[in-house]
């Protein structure tokens, strides 16, 4: 510190010794003449003087060199050690980092200080930036999610999933044992790209016929009205199908469940839909063609599976309405069969797998479903009403076998089904309608509410009534060599149900269900009329 403070003060002294050398010997380089005392003696006072503005200057330039070099030597005191080499010497840091509440040297508050600000740079030196190098990602935890970002924010993954294992329990005569099963296995990813595009992928390791692909599509959004998601997912008909496995008020879907396209395949098909929200939601819609076999069976016509669905909030925009979650819509789809591919009706077994109550019918030519649905929340109350018809032709259906009915025109296969559920949150969470009560007080995990403490969870109350009757009209062909009787088919069904769901934070939910299931006649696995209860509990964790 001391040799480097020297070597700054004899540099300043020899510049400033430098600039006056010449002036004084220029000077004494004057000619003797006469009155050469006088000039000299006059000469030589202002010498003396231009020299004494000299020193002073001078002065003042090495105590500025001084403070300069005791700030750079503190700041050089913070940079990280230079780490020591094998061979005796070391490595220095080249480049000197400053913190930005010490970046700024300050001089003393002289006229030389301020002269000499002009050389001093005004603002902080920065390490050059790495033009090589990208910018680094961000990571954390939303509240909802994990998420991996990029550092400008237009990128963003999500991991997540959720695992159901089931408990079901029967009592009736023919009902099938009871049974642990692992419902629903299901992960993958969901995210961003800008604020145009949105992409999923679901894969459900649980299903029975191994690793599955559930989900996998694009969504455009040009502007909030207007979208376009291309790939494999739900068809966008009914409430309740609509409804994440996740958020179900039950461990099932209701009766009308049955009805759905692709109910087969979880409800998911290969295709594309256009849809949108109009007026912040006020009014929101979907039109779609799909592959109408579900996502394992390619289409066995060249008519794609056509689904429209609108649905109206009249009060939306009216946050002080006690009708702002009032909600009513209606879907309708369009698809058909074909006889020669040996296609049927859609299976009746029960949600709850006690018993099938209705048989299946071949079946070629149009199937229209149609559907209206009524949705009310307020507070912890939600009021939920579904009502789903299907109507199957049966043009030119028949067998080639002799003495069979032959390609005859049979009536067509119609079902209905109705379901009518209500909730309430005992613990005043509000209900959503697509989604997780945020629970106030928690058993464990993070808290969900400022300032939550750890209590009993959330507990809420289900109930529901749901129905389906099925009509296959019979009809007698009178002919001549082959008479032949199509027998009728004209049976119904309907359950009752009452759930206790228990959410212990907002990721694990415990819910405990009693059906009572009717069936009023003979069902196709030889049970006879009476009543089911079927007890069902599921364990379910999302992530």
């Amino acid at each position: 510190m001391s040799s480097l403070r020297t070597w700054f003060a004899l540099l300043a002294l020899v510049l400033g010794f430098a600039g006056t050398g010449p002036r004084t010997q220029a000077q004494s380089e004057k000619p003797a003449g006469e009155g050469a005392q006088a000039v000299s003696a006059t000469a030589s006072k202002a010498e003396v003087e231009q020299l004494r503005k000299e020193l002073a200057a001078q002065r003042r330039t090495i105590e500025r060199l001084q403070t300069l070099v005791e700030q750079l030597v503190e700041v050089n005191s913070r940079a990280p050690a230079a780490t020591p080499a094998t061979d005796g010497a070391h490595l220095v840091n080249a480049v000197l980092t400053v913190p930005a509440t010490n970046a700024i040297l300050t001089l003393p508050a002289t006229a030389a200080a301020e002269e000499a600000a002009a050389e001093v740079p005004a603002e902080p030196y920065q390490k050059p930036a790495d033009k090589t190098s990208a910018p680094p990602v961000t990571a954390g935890w939303n509240g909802e999610h994990f998420f991996i970002k990029s550092a400008d924010g237009q990128f963003q993954i999500q991991p997540y999933g959720y695992v159901q294992t089931d408990y079901l329990s029967y009592m009736g005569d023919g009902a099938p044992s009871d049974t642990f099963s692992v419902r629903r296995g299901r992960f993958g990813f969901q995210g961003n790209y800008g604020d145009h595009y949105q992409f999923g992928l679901l894969i459900d390791a649980a299903a029975s016929t191994g690793a599955t692909i559930r989900d996998i599509y694009l969504n455009a959004k040009a502007t909030n009205w207007f979208q376009v998601q291309a790939g494999q997912f739900k068809e966008p008909f009914a409430q309740e199908e609509l409804q994440g496995d996740t958020n179900l008020d039950f461990v099932d879907r209701g009766l009308q469940g049955l009805l759905y396209p692709s109910a087969a395949s979880t409800n998911r098909s290969p295709g594309v839909t256009i849809h949108g929200d109009i007026s912040g939601g006020v009014f929101q819609y979907w039109a779609g063609a799909f592959n109408g076999k579900g996502y394992s069976t390619n289409n066995t016509t060249s008519v794609p599976e056509a689904v429209g669905r609108v649905r109206f909030y009249p009060w939306r925009n009216n946050k002080d309405s006690v009708l702002h979650d009032f909600a009513i819509g209606g879907s309708i789809a369009y698809s058909m069969s074909r006889g020669l591919s040996n296609e049927l009706t859609a299976p009746m077994t029960m949600p709850d797998a006690a018993y099938t109550w209705f048989p299946q019918f071949p079946v070629n030519g149009n199937v229209w479903r149609s559907e209206g649905e009524i949705t009310y929340l307020k507070g912890a109350w939600g009021f939920r009403d579904e009502y789903v018809q299907a109507s199957y032709d049966r043009t030119g259906v028949g067998t080639e076998t002799l003495g069979g009915l032959g390609f005859a025109n049979l009536p067509n296969v119609r079902y209905r089904a109705w379901d009518s559920a209500a909730t309430y949150l005992f613990t005043k969470e509000r209900r959503p309608e697509n989604g997780t009560p945020r629970v106030k007080h928690p058993v464990f995990g993070p808290e969900t509410e400022k300032g939550g403490k750890r209590g009993w969870g959330a507990w809420e109350l289900a109930l529901r009534y749901s129905g389906i009757q099925g009509n296959e009209p019979g009809i007698f062909f009178n002919n001549v060599f082959t008479p032949q009787l199509v027998p009728t088919y004209d049976m119904h069904t309907d359950q009752f149900s009452v759930g206790v769901n228990w959410y212990l934070n907002y990721w694990v939910k415990f819910q405990s269900n009693v059906d009572i299931d009717r069936l009023k006649q003979p069902s196709t696995i030889g049970a006879v009329p009476q009543n089911y209860f079927v007890f069902e509990q599921r364990l379910q964790y999302r992530f």
